[in-house]
């Protein structure tokens, strides 16, 4: 009982039960019913929103942009079902009775009797917005409009709707009829009763929500892009990917952050950045040779011919160490305990910069984020009670530590964690 996995195994199972008390508690606000919903969108994500919903016995218009692609969409969410089926997961009647539940169409008139509308598309500002517009002449004046965006301004999607009452962020991982983790993004103006009708569908649909503020990236992703960038420095300064890996393996990760990058996409992560004018000079060149992770069999690692199993490439190597050289760095060897805690302590730091923002209600939110939706063990009980556990005194002094070895300020101690630490306070 006094271990520490065990308190964090309670930590986290006593999170999930919190999530549901959000920040609009005591305004009385009550959900409303989603009997029918909308998907704007049938790509992977689109897609597994839709199963999510129908899954779970609730019926869903998708819309593309044409016939031929939303009869597309629903083949590939027919053949996921059918997958499901041969596995044994449900029946053939069940996956027939689920895909009934989709109905494709590629005019908004169809979405006139929803009472929620996600939005799928690209992650292009302007065609969010564009999208936005459409829906308000499209939908009911009591349906609520949510995006799917993972790092894009909520405020200024919502502006172009002309309601931004009714808009807010619903951000599903992916896959979405599997992943349980949903960001519920509160706009600026969203009112309460939508973001109490959000978390009721989420929890109908098996997901676990989690009420974030509305900044880049929201709380996950905004989080995720520290530890990038420590696995870039770390690369650039001596480290190959197989190390990164296995010292975040060693920490109780299934997935390091390099293999997470190939089976991602590294061209996604690589939009992202050059949306917001960021670099991150090895993952961009392993774009730039086209590596861009499984779907091209090449990435940090070389895949076989399933696509999914790695080996260590000589090759990237050369090309980290050619980098790195054209950088003006000189390259060391870094261990293991230096690699966990660079990677693991700038996301703590994140995190108190995100709950002294107000981002989250609670610094557990944050440890709900990453263990249901990037695979933090369970067992350390997220990254902001890791912290706890280990001692945020030590985390700080160490973070300061690692700025003089470094000389990387960005990894100097959050004031919300210089002050918890000196006054021997906790996150919680």
């Amino acid at each position: 009982m006094e271990d520490d996995r065990s308190r964090s195994l309670r930590h986290a199972l006593l999170a999930e039960g919190e999530a549901d008390r959000f920040a609009f508690d005591g305004t009385g606000a009550q959900p409303r019913d989603v009997a029918k919903v909308g998907v704007i969108g049938g790509g992977t994500m689109g897609g597994g929103i839709a199963m999510a919903f129908a899954s779970n016995g609730i019926p869903v218009v998708l819309i593309e942009t044409d016939m031929p692609a939303a009869n597309r969409a629903v083949e590939r969410v027919a053949a996921n079902y059918a997958r499901s089926a041969k596995r044994g997961s449900i029946s053939e009647a069940v996956a027939a009775e689920n895909l009934s539940r989709i109905t494709p169409s590629d005019d908004y008139a169809a979405l006139a009797d929803v009472d929620l509308v996600i939005e799928a598309a690209f992650e292009e500002m302007e065609i969010k917005r564009e999208i936005f517009a459409k829906l308000v002449a499209a939908t009911k004046p009591a349906a609520i409009l949510a995006t799917n965006t993972s790092y894009l301004d909520v405020d200024a999607i919502a502006a172009a709707s002309g309601v931004p009452g009714r808009v807010l962020g619903m951000h599903f991982f992916s896959p979405a009829n599997i992943m349980k983790l949903v960001e519920v993004v509160r706009g600026a103006r969203t009112g309460p009763e939508v973001i109490a009708t959000v978390v009721k569908v989420a929890r109908v649909l098996g997901k676990i929500p989690v009420v974030v503020g509305n900044c880049h990236g929201f709380v996950g992703n905004r989080i995720l892009a520290r530890r990038s960038e420590q696995v870039d420095r770390l690369l650039l300064e001596g480290a190959l990917p197989g190390e990164v890996d296995k010292a975040l393996t060693t920490f109780g990760s299934k997935l390091g952050p390099c293999a997470m990058g190939d089976l991602a996409g590294l061209d996604i992560s690589w939009r992202m950045r050059r949306a917001t004018g960021r670099t991150a000079p090895v993952a961009d060149a392993l774009v730039a040779a086209g590596r861009l992770g499984q779907k091209t069999r090449s990435g940090y690692y070389l895949y076989d011919e399933d696509g999914r199993t790695p080996r260590e490439d000589p090759a990237v190597t050369a090309l980290i160490e050619s980098v790195s050289a054209s950088h003006g760095i000189e390259r060391r060897s870094i261990d293991q305990d230096e690699i966990i805690d660079r990677l693991i302590l700038p996301m703590v730091n994140e995190g108190a910069r995100i709950v002294d923002e107000g981002i989250v209600a609670r610094s557990s939110d944050i440890d709900l984020i990453w263990l249901h939706g990037y695979g933090f063990p369970r067992w350390r009980g997220g990254p902001m009670f890791y912290a706890q556990t280990r001692g945020l005194a030590d985390v700080a002094s160490r973070l300061r530590e690692l700025v003089q070895l470094t000389g990387d300020a960005s990894m100097q101690p959050a004031p919300l964690l210089d002050r918890l630490a000196a006054e021997g306070g906790s996150f919680s």
